[in-house]
């Protein structure tokens, strides 16, 4: 029922059609405050059944309004656990939405659509120009609506490490996540070089999330293959598989994803599950990493990849997304564990 406006706004459903399965979508309408990034992203979406009134106190406008001020196409009506099934059957498939065409017309509009297997759309959601993250980053903001004044719950900790945040398709949760672990990020688009970063002289270098084919991404593989060895490194789905190929593996297309906030991952290492949110559709093929390369998670679902790390180097990686909004929250201490790997490197080298 919660998190199609993080959904609708996170730069890894680039250049893709969502299909929500919660039966009533729009319930509490939209809220800047809860946006993952600057602007939506999909290229359309589809639901079963739409609210048009919304109910919710923060609320600034409902859905339908916000999808069309950004002229995001929308079709409710649809038998989305059929469609859900159909996908499960045949796989992730390209599709034509329109108000204008018809059947025969949109089958061949959805045919002629680029595949995302070998696209690369990150280029087209980095940031332009680097930048510090200095937004607010509390866990609540409370505003009191007789006043106009605004309550903060959970101040932050100071800050002790600063990082490079290579922007993929950066989601704003992971940058508040960083902040409340204490760190000072420093965003750079994703075609920052190695020496760019390096004299920058961070404590570590964080790895986003995404959208398109990792393959696809030679010019970023590079560069991060320069950065191993001189600093932590931590990866985050996108990340994860770029760290694959970095590495000198491979990736591969799911037949159709891993997508939703309920996906099982065991850590190998403790025998634990986490329950998981998850949104990629490629996975890193383990057969072809290199030995100093440990799988630490998989999917209990298909068994795929979900994290690892270098058995020698302070680098890690998880496919998952650990700073889940609305949630689940099973993966969030990978922030801290990033925080004392930092740390730990640095009375290494001293």
């Amino acid at each position: 029922m919660t998190g199609y406006q993080e959904v609708i706004t996170d730069p890894s459903y680039r250049g893709q059609i969502v299909a929500m399965t919660y039966p009533q979508i729009g319930n509490y309408g939209i809220n800047p405050e809860d946006a993952e990034s600057a602007a939506p992203h999909i290229r359309a979406f589809v639901i079963g059944e739409l609210c048009e009134v919304p109910s919710n106190w923060r609320a600034t406008q409902p859905l339908a309004e916000y999808l069309a001020s950004h002229r995001i196409l929308g079709i409710e009506g649809i038998d989305t656990r059929a469609l859900t099934k159909h996908l499960r059957s045949l796989g992730a498939m390209r599709a034509c939405v329109s108000t204008e065409l018809d059947r025969e017309a949109a089958i061949a509009a959805a045919q002629a659509a680029p595949s995302m297997a070998g696209m690369d759309y990150v280029h087209e959601v980095s940031t332009p120009v680097g930048y510090h993250w200095a937004e607010e980053s509390r866990r609540w903001r409370l505003p009191n609506q007789s006043t106009g004044e605004t309550t903060h719950y959970g101040e932050l900790p100071p800050l002790r490490h600063r990082i490079v945040a290579y922007d993929f398709g950066l989601k704003f949760n992971i940058l508040r996540r960083l902040r409340q672990a204490g760190f000072a990020v420093e965003v750079v688009n994703a075609r920052a070089t190695a020496a760019e970063v390096l004299a920058k002289h961070p404590d570590g270098v964080f790895l986003s999330n995404g959208p398109g084919d990792p393959a696809a991404l030679g010019y970023i593989h590079q560069e991060i293959r320069h950065l191993l060895g001189h600093l932590p490194i931590f990866g985050i789905c996108l990340g994860n598989q770029i760290l694959a190929h970095a590495f000198g593996g491979k990736t591969f297309k799911l037949k159709f994803g891993h997508r939703g906030g309920n996906q099982p991952v065991k850590d190998l290492r403790s025998g634990k599950v986490a329950i998981t949110s998850q949104n990629h559709g490629f996975a890193v093929d383990p057969d072809s990493l290199p030995p100093e390369i440990e799988v630490t998670h998989i999917n209990l679902n298909d068994g795929t990849v979900e994290g690892m790390r270098h058995r020698e180097l302070p680098v890690f990686s998880v496919q998952y997304h650990p700073e889940a909004a609305p949630g689940p929250h099973d993966a969030s201490y990978f922030f801290n564990e990033f925080a004392a790997l930092i740390q730990t490197q640095s009375r290494i080298q001293s």
